[in-house]
């Protein structure tokens, strides 16, 4: 009878006989491989790979303690990174957003109808706005105002409201503040971000009326990894649209909030899946 099933992400330089070591050892701890992604880039000579499997043997956290022992002498070259997820540990997810409701109810309706690999604990704004919106999917909803002369009073509290849900992961679903670098290294866990779909050449204020005086044929919308330098963290999802000369500012808007709706959701279910990984300020996604 299988003891559960993990999901194993290893990166490292390239050598021969990885892909036999790792499945041979797999094997020999009774495990069996569901679905195998792998990756090498010619490049810097790395290798990347992810394995979803099941141990019909031993326990999975069980199986980390075996791997942490043996991985690095069967993979003994520079730069070995691995992590071993139990798939039956759910991600905690906290949802940000400040008063624009598309990114956020989107994920609440998909999180309500089962479709995201991780349960919502929680929904963080910075304005009372949203909470009727979020109030019929019975997800608890806290304020945090962030006052401009008191932003560290309002980061420590959320860093401790984060704490007491024992958050895995955060989603800024339009959460229009930004968060300061003694935040993140205090926090310390990854933040999946949607950025609205004009940056970076729009940046600024009124985003869609820059691009609509531009004459712009193409929009998009990006779901990266949030790091101290603004809006340029690893990017896990990208899309894009079409617009031409008839677009009004307001469909230029419309048709980026659809953007942005679904490469968050698609950013969002890479990430609980295990689907990433990161090297330097790129990222491997295996979808």
């Amino acid at each position: 009878m299988a003891q559960g099933k993990a999901t194993l992400l290893i990166s490292c330089i390239d050598r021969p006989g990885i892909i036999a070591r790792v499945s041979s050892h797999l094997f020999m701890l009774g495990c069996n491989i569901i679905t195998s992604d792998q990756y090498a880039d010619d490049e810097d000579g790395h290798f990347f790979w992810r394995i979803h499997f099941e141990s019909l043997r031993l326990p999975i956290a069980e199986l980390s303690k075996e791997f942490d022992a043996s991985l690095p002498s069967l993979l003994p070259w520079d730069r070995l990174r691995w992590n071993l997820f139990d798939s039956a540990k759910r991600d905690r997810i906290v949802i940000m957003a400040s008063r624009l409701p598309h990114c956020l109810m989107d994920l609440l309706s998909r999180h309500r109808f089962g479709e995201l690999d991780g349960d919502v604990v929680g929904v963080v704004s910075n304005h009372p706005d949203l909470e009727p919106l979020a109030r019929p999917f019975e997800i608890p909803f806290k304020v945090i105002p962030v006052l401009k002369d008191r932003k560290r009073e309002a980061e420590e509290e959320l860093l401790k409201h984060l704490t007491e849900l024992r958050t895995d992961t955060v989603v800024l679903a339009r959460y229009m503040q930004v968060l300061s670098g003694d935040f993140l290294r205090a926090w310390n866990k990854p933040i999946v971000n949607i950025h609205h779909s004009f940056l970076p050449a729009f940046a600024g204020q009124r985003p869609h009326k820059q691009a609509h005086d531009k004459g712009v044929k193409l929009i998009g919308a990006t779901a990266h990894y949030v790091t101290e330098e603004l809006d340029a963290g690893p990017i896990i999802a990208q899309a894009t649209t079409a617009v031409t000369h008839r677009d009004t500012v307001a469909d230029l808007a419309r048709k980026g909030k659809d953007l942005e709706v679904m490469v968050l959701a698609t950013a969002v279910r890479a990430h609980l899946r295990k689907e990433v990984l990161l090297h330097h300020n790129r990222t491997i996604v295996f979808s």
